[in-house]
């Protein structure tokens, strides 16, 4: 697995377990930096996206929710609002991450922990905000 791949995946399990336990998701953060729960400290890359769905978490919820087509972010699968949450700060606020990139990184992740309908629906919103992202910025 990619070292950028394994990043994305730590981030979602960051914001999927502080959801699930009801945890401020940058104290959860900042207490994985300091006391990492494997043998291996968080990759920088892995905080970056936590830090940038923090800093635009908001915004990122109103796209999601304006561009899901009936669906509430509260009806939808935690893993995919965490996946999803790291995909459109990487398409909208991300330079660096090719929209095509982050959008096959999110439908991976969901592939192996969410339901059999959220490869479709997160690659169907995600291509959504990648082609309405200049009015998001």
């Amino acid at each position: 697995m990619a070292a950028r791949t394994k990043a994305r995946k730590r981030a979602l399990e960051i914001l999927f377990e502080a959801e699930a336990r009801g945890l401020n998701v940058g104290q959860l953060l900042a207490d994985r930096v300091a006391k990492p729960t494997t043998q291996h400290p968080l990759p920088d890359y892995t905080v970056t996206v936590v830090e940038g769905v923090l800093a635009h978490w908001g915004e990122i919820n109103e796209v999601l929710e304006t561009y899901s087509q009936g669906w509430q972010l509260d009806r939808m699968p935690a893993v995919d609002r965490a996946a999803l949450r790291v995909a459109t700060w990487e398409i909208v606020w991300n330079d660096e991450v090719p929209d095509p990139v982050a959008i096959s990184e999110a439908i991976a992740l969901v592939q192996g922990m969410s339901t059999d309908e959220s490869p479709k629906f997160v690659n169907g919103l995600l291509a959504r905000v990648a082609d309405v992202k200049a009015t998001i910025a």
